[in-house]
């Protein structure tokens, strides 16, 4: 999951009883490597909460009606308000074919620009930043640049945990070359900094001063690529008299970094020519994200470091298909294909060879500006897909509140129950992982296939065909009769090589005439694909000669039908250099094994003079914290779960290494604030509190404090995280800030606390404080009370729903706070709860396994009311690989018994050899047992 574009085999049957396809072994991407999210991904296809049937204000209802009511709805609207009265917000879990159709349907059809997505939330500062250098939203490199680097500089980037395949890549190539380096550029000291040889803990939001700072230092010392610089660039003069604004000491300040950190980082990049910066959430997701990602490209344009192999500033995306929706232009201020909304030439492209009777002429509404809009009553209908934003967008709880406000609100999801769901007036059920077919792209621009291995469950229906159903019903029949997925990729590839010529550099026009087998049988490739150039051909199929031509010429088309009776094989060679085409290697198409296609190692860049842009930036400290609020908040997400849980909360597994919401703090400031860890902790800012589990640990920034945006009133009592973030943004992409957030802490004063486990869903009302978490059997449960006088034996009842006939089994020592309960229904235990005064100390992993176990022993039922295995039994304690279910126990024995390095571990108990993302914390285990047995 993520941008990384992991890529699986085909199925051989569609049953739910089989599990997915395996990965590919040679798929470009991944190598056949998956995250744990990946591996994970048979637990999350069961049809348990998944949405059916379309409702209609929570009753049930058919398609027909359903699609009919959208579509008058969403029609009426525009005849009464305009078509700036209605918004689609979308997603980067869509496909690019689902993408492609609800962009063609708002801005070509509806009139408005009012479409964007959730990628807002992650890329959009990248793609402003590519835009203003570049003059298109281009990633220059490739993931083998990874491999070949002398110096990786990753930024704002927990690569080991939220892109694992990657980051083992990565690994792989430093124990080839151990002389490669690394640094990382994190407030946080995060599961990559194991890797890394200089970790610079910056201050939040002190990027554009860093990079800034480099590009002076790079004046300074003659580090310049002033030939690439003179020939393919202007505008190098302002940037770096902008950037002389601060000395070494006011970079240092603005920092927080010592001079001497910056100057053995200033002076490893510029004296290593092979170098790639790896950018993610840390960069994008700031008020000042777009100077912060044109910071970095301007180092690597004035040394020159760029398209070239092992060299060049590097976006790694948030979601699965965040480039896919980039390039169909699902963002409110694109068009489709790399056009621009403001560009006239563009959109008059964009209407003829759509046949649309409009399209939008300004930029619509970004997604914080979208929910404003909603809020304030400018949008009057609002069609959400795929996403949550009840729970991901800043300033959540003004969000909830605009969407329960709105006149009408369709919902197309996988669930019949999320955070935004539950406001819907019209739920229409969405094909989930498994049942989609269509392409995705990631983050090195590889397109590649997702074929489907499950049946459609119940009335499930794509959501490119949902859309396109409305779009019929609302006049548009012709524009809209896409028969397969095929047709609409097909279209959407003619329409980037329309009136291209290499003017653009989103191309994939050799797949315009593509057919249900060709497109059935594609393989990954990266763009572009321009017509002209060698296409991809399937397995087995061979071009025709060279000098061979289309037949067809290139013309706007308002069925896919004309192109797909046009030669299947065709090549053209090129005639010269087209602008901005890819460096080195064979033309867009299949490439020989080892050849990726790169941009601008000799310019051509997609701005009218073909130049690149530096831009002046001039660095500036933004201070947001106060007496009330003293602590900055940074947000992001864990290892093992993804967005808002709705899937990944349904597999045990990846609820076993972290199962509840917490918040990291700086030991310093958890004694000054009087926390404990393990205690519940109330962060709160000035626009609303959570409580969570406090972390303390040396890790997190002093000053700083940290927490996951995964929770939702799904699977916490009040976790919804970004509830507390602002919705301020950058001015330029209008990406939110939600790593920097003024936020205070304190202590809850709980009561008492308490661990359950339930085979059933617990129904929780009196707990201040709840996390349930799936397991294998049932339910894992964290409570917190702010009230002791308490009848445990009834709560424990209501928590199990016990039979009358159950067997309980109690202890109550109520003088010291301790009461343990356990209910068995025959041979199985029912549930059990543990409270005490403190965090509860009981083995999580061990009590869960106990809801699968068999007991007819007597003596077996009493271990479950101590806590822990009795005899022989072993606790594998806290969970560390998830792929393998290793905890942290079994790692230290395994260290005792002679087990020194990770490898080791590894060949001992497969831990950390799938992934790889647990690899650092089993690296402190271990080093944490060598050292005790040395004392």
């Amino acid at each position: 999951m993520g941008g990384g574009g992991a890529g699986r085999g085909r199925a051989g049957g569609r049953g739910r009883s089989r599990p997915p396809p395996p990965p590919h072994p040679n798929h470009p991407a991944n190598f056949g490597r998956l995250c744990s999210k990946g591996s994970a991904l048979a637990e999350t296809v069961d049809l348990d909460g998944r949405l059916l049937h379309p409702e209609i204000h929570g009753r049930r209802a058919g398609w027909d009606e359903a699609l009919d009511l959208v579509a008058s709805t969403f029609s009426q609207t525009i005849a009464e308000h305009g078509p700036d009265s209605v918004a689609f917000y979308v997603s980067g879990q869509l496909l690019t074919e689902d993408y492609y159709v609800a962009n063609k349907l708002m801005k070509g059809f509806i009139g408005s620009a009012n479409i964007d997505t959730n990628s807002r939330l992650c890329m959009a500062s990248s793609v402003a930043g590519h835009r203003r250098a570049f003059g298109a939203d281009t990633v220059p490199g490739t993931y083998e640049d990874l491999e070949l680097a002398d110096l990786i500089v990753l930024v704002g980037s927990n690569l080991a945990w939220c892109h694992p395949v990657l980051y083992q890549r990565i690994a792989a190539a430093r124990e080839k070359r151990p002389e490669m380096k690394i640094v990382l550029v994190d407030p946080r000291r995060t599961m990559t900094a194991d890797i890394a040889d200089m970790h610079l803990a910056i201050a939040p939001d002190g990027d554009v001063a860093l990079f800034t700072g480099l590009l002076a230092y790079l004046g300074q010392h003659n580090a310049l690529d002033r030939a690439y610089i003179t020939t393919h660039t202007t505008g190098f003069g302002q940037a770096l008299f902008a950037a002389s604004a601060l000395d070494l000491a006011g970079v240092a300040a603005a920092t927080g970094l010592s001079e001497d950190e910056l100057g053995r980082f200033y002076s490893l990049f510029s004296a290593t020519a092979k170098t790639v910066t790896v950018y993610s959430q840390g960069v994008n997701q700031s008020s000042s994200g777009t100077d912060k990602v044109n910071a970095i490209i301007n180092c690597h344009l004035a040394t020159g470091r760029i398209g070239k192999p092992g060299a060049g500033p590097f976006s790694v995306t948030g979601q699965p298909n965040a480039m896919g929706g980039r390039e169909v232009g699902g963002m409110a201020n694109m068009l489709a294909a790399h056009m621009e909304v403001e560009n006239p030439e563009h959109r008059d492209r964009v209407q003829r060879f759509w046949n649309a009777p409009t399209v939008a002429e300004k930029t619509g509404l970004k997604a914080v500006e979208m929910f404003e809009a909603v809020a304030d009553g400018r949008i009057k209908a609002l069609w959400i897909m795929a996403t949550n934003p009840v729970d991901s967008m800043p300033d959540a709880d003004a969000v909830e509140a605009a969407i329960k406000a709105c006149p009408f609100v369709v919902v197309s999801d996988v669930l019949a129950q999320t955070d935004t769901v539950r406001h819907a007036h019209v739920r229409l059920p969405a094909a989930a992982w498994g049942e989609k077919d269509g392409t995705v792209t990631n983050s090195e621009r590889r397109i590649s296939r997702q074929r489907t291995f499950l049946d459609l469950p119940g009335e499930v229906l794509p959501d490119w065909r949902i859309v396109a159903e409305v779009g019929k019903r609302m006049g548009f029949g012709e524009a809209f009769s896409h028969a397969t997925p095929a047709e609409v990729f097909a279209e959407h590839s003619a329409l980037s090589g329309f009136e291209n010529d290499g003017a653009r550099d989103f191309d994939i026009g050799a797949y315009a005439g593509v057919d249900a087998e060709g497109y059935e049988a594609l393989e990954p490739f990266q763009w572009p694909a321009p017509r002209q150039g060698t296409p991809l051909w399937p397995v087995g199929h061979l071009p025709l000669k060279g000098g061979d031509r289309l037949s067809y010429g290139l013309s706007p088309i308002s069925s896919v039908a004309e192109l797909s009776e046009a030669p299947k094989l065709p090549i053209s060679p090129l005639e010269g250099e087209m602008a901005g085409r890819p460096e080195g290697g064979a033309q867009a198409g299949l490439k020989p094994e080892g050849e990726h296609t790169r941009f601008f190692a000799n310019g051509n860049f997609y701005t009218p003079d073909r130049k690149a842009r530096f831009i002046a930036i001039r660095p500036t400290t933004e201070i947001r914290t106060s007496p009330d609020y003293p602590l900055i908040l940074n947000t992001g997400r864990i290892r093992d779960h993804w967005h808002t849980m709705t899937r990944t909360g349904k597999s045990p597994r990846l609820s076993q290494h972290i199962a509840e919401p917490f918040v990291e703090i700086h030991p310093a400031d958890a004694a000054l604030y009087g926390i404990g860890d393990a205690d519940i902790a109330r962060v709160s800012s000035p626009r609303g509190d959570v409580l969570v589990r406090a972390l303390v640990t040396a890790r997190q920034r002093q000053g700083s404090l940290f927490a996951p945006m995964h929770w939702t009133d799904q699977f916490a009592a009040k976790g919804r995280l970004d509830a507390l973030t602002a919705p301020l943004t950058d001015p330029i992409s209008g990406q939110p800030a939600l790593k920097h957030v003024a936020a205070r802490i304190e202590k809850f004063a709980a009561k008492a606390f308490g661990f359950a486990v339930t085979r059933r869903r617990p129904e929780l009302d009196i707990a201040a404080y709840w996390a349930v978490a799936k397991c294998k059997g049932g339910w894992r449960v964290e409570l917190a009370f702010g009230d002791d006088d308490i009848d445990w034996s009834g709560f424990a009842g209501s928590l199990f729903g016990t039979s009358p006939g159950a067997e309980i089994l109690a202890y109550h020592d109520r003088d010291a706070g301790q009461h343990r309960i356990a209910a068995f229904d025959g041979d199985q235990l029912s549930g059990a709860l543990f409270v005490a005064p403190g965090p509860v100390a009981v083995s999580r992993g061990w009590a869960a396994e106990q809801l699968s176990a068999d007991y007819v022993d007597r003596r077996g039922r009493l271990a479950i009311v101590a806590g822990r295995p009795g005899g022989i039994d072993a606790d594998r304690g806290a969970i560390v690989c998830s792929c393998f279910g290793v905890g942290a126990n079994q790692i230290a024995e395994a260290v005792r018994q002679g087990c020194g390095s990770v490898a080791a571990i590894g060949a001992a108990l497969h831990a950390g050899t799938n992934c790889g993302s647990c690899r650092a914390e089993i690296r402190v285990i271990v080093d944490a047992q060598i050292l005790q047995a040395a004392e």
